[in-house]
């Protein structure tokens, strides 16, 4: 679980900009977008393949 602890001298703005980056970089909203509904083995072959494409793209461009 992502959390923070604000300091005394922090604004509410800050303190959720804060948690946010916290929790991109936890990597929730990817897993909470993947268990929002079922996907069918299609689905997941597709976004898989998907994956692996983008991933030897940055591969090849590097």
């Amino acid at each position: 679980m992502t959390q923070i602890v604000p300091g005394e001298s922090e604004g509410i703005d800050s303190a959720l900009r804060r948690f946010k980056r916290a929790v991109s970089k936890a990597g929730i909203f990817p897993d909470m977008r993947k268990h929002r509904h079922f996907e069918t083995p299609i689905e997941k072959r597709k976004r898989k393949a998907l994956a692996k494409h983008k991933q030897g793209k940055r591969r090849f461009n590097q």
